[in-house]
């Protein structure tokens, strides 16, 4: 493919695209050149099989000012350039996105240089002179569906019913592999009715939950949680002031180690995913960033599941939340966060943890031990002695009580020394625990 390109010319972005023989191969590809980086022209590539090693062009389509892109409403894009207009359909909805972002950049860029016929783009004539893909590949190239018109009436309920189960969809599904037909499909089959009259309206939604994805959703000013493509977004990162990165997958790398401080949690998303003792480390490292003045990136694959459930096990730990509240606040500032099964077992299991050890070290559980101790006092030392001591003990009491409404509100720098003390003790404790959750619940409440 590279080897059709003149020297100065340089590969933007290749998508493959659909096509109607199984067998054959086609790419879309974004070029531009080392002389003027303000002009663009789309190649079409033809490979006769899918282990063929040669191509050839079929389609040059040059990117003028006043080139223009729409969704074709069944999955695919159109672009209209100086009169002509030609149909693409990417093979996914992930590289259906990252084309559609790249020839946004390209009409933007040919825009406002006035990039217009007869005015630029002499090089794209070589490329028009190397066409040698064979009748059939130019044909489909050429295509063009039947446009077809649709009434505009009050759909409100039903967009809004599609919109639902839409997100639901691309929620659970993996995007690497899942098409537009493949949406269209479980849509009709979810909902009963046809979609036909809302196929526009269905890949539009389609882009806008792919942006939602696409962005690091903002948990804590100092905590992003996001994707695998955030995590590769270098000037994104740097833009949201990250320092740190929490990488909470098996197949993905560090992108940029020479860059950020990363710590990786080597876990794949399935139920069997033992992600809970890794909890309090992946708290401690998020408050490191924090406290250091800089921001985390935690990210998975999608930001869905696993980094998803461990963002929400640092607010429950962090701000004392029950897993309810905690996972409704992490929701409401990502709305695609869907821990699997066995990771919501997980945090069930965290959030009777975090109860028993904050009852376990509350002034309840110590005035319990302290008036255990004061029977013996009674014993040994006598009434007298222990009356006083009963007394001392209601001042300590007060004086708890007085301590634990200033810990309330005290500083950031006072919280986290307390809280490293119980994290401390914490992770010697939580294999016990997590056995007897019940147990010591019922204890604290007895």
């Amino acid at each position: 493919m590279v080897e059709l390109l003149r020297p100065e010319d340089t590969i933007k972005l290749a998508v493959q695209l659909e096509s109607v023989r199984p067998v054959r191969v086609r790419y879309l590809i974004v070029v531009s050149t080392l002389s003027n980086k303000d002009e663009s022209i789309l190649l079409g590539m033809d490979f006769p099989s899918s282990d063929s090693e040669v191509c050839t062009i079929g389609l040059v389509l040059p990117v003028w000012s006043d080139t223009q892109v729409y969704l074709d409403g069944d999955g695919g894009f159109s672009v209209t350039s100086a009169e002509e207009t030609r149909i693409f359909k990417p093979v996914s909805m992930q590289t259906m996105w990252s084309v559609l972002q790249a020839l946004h950049g390209c009409c933007e860029r040919a825009v406002k240089a006035a990039v217009i016929p007869g005015s630029g783009l002499e090089w794209a004539l070589y490329y028009h002179q190397h066409i040698e893909s064979d009748r059939f590949c130019l044909n489909e190239w050429e295509v063009m569906n039947d446009l077809e018109s649709v009434r505009k009436d009050n759909r409100v309920s039903n967009e809004t019913l599609i919109k639902e189960h839409l997100r639901d969809i691309m929620r659970t599904e993996d995007l690497d592999n899942l098409t537009s037909k493949m949406v269209h499909s479980a849509l009709r089959t979810r909902i009963g009715f046809d979609m036909r009259p809302y196929k526009e309206y269905i890949d539009n939604e389609i882009l806008v939950t792919m942006a939602q994805m696409d962005k690091p959703s903002k948990i804590f000013d100092y905590l992003f949680l996001g994707s695998e493509w955030n995590a590769a977004n270098l000037e994104e990162l740097q833009k949201n002031n990250v320092g740190y990165i929490l990488n909470v997958t098996r197949e993905i790398d560090n992108f940029f180690p020479e860059s950020f401080t990363y710590m990786n949690i080597r876990v794949y998303d399935v139920e069997a995913t033992d992600l809970l003792p890794h909890w309090t480390d992946t708290y401690k490292f998020i408050n490191t960033a924090r406290k250091s003045g800089q921001a985390v990136l935690v990210h998975c694959k999608m930001g869905v599941s696993r980094s998803g459930s461990t963002v929400i096990a640092y607010a429950m730990k962090q701000q004392r939340w029950p897993l309810d509240v905690a996972l409704a606040y992490v929701r409401d500032r990502r709305s695609i966060v869907n821990p699997n099964e066995g990771f919501m077992k997980q945090l069930q299991t965290y959030n009777g943890i975090l109860t028993a050890s904050q009852q376990r070290h509350s002034t309840l559980w110590r005035r319990k031990s302290r008036e255990q101790r004061q029977k013996s006092v009674h014993i040994q030392d006598g009434k007298e002695e222990g009356r006083e001591d009963e007394e001392d003990e209601g001042l300590d009491d007060d004086d708890e009580e007085e301590e634990e409404d200033e810990d309330t509100e005290s500083t950031d720098e006072q919280d986290d020394s307390a809280e490293e003390k119980v994290d401390s003790a914490e992770e010697h404790e939580v294999g016990s625990l997590r056995g007897h959750v019940t147990r010591y619940v019922t204890f604290c409440f007895c």
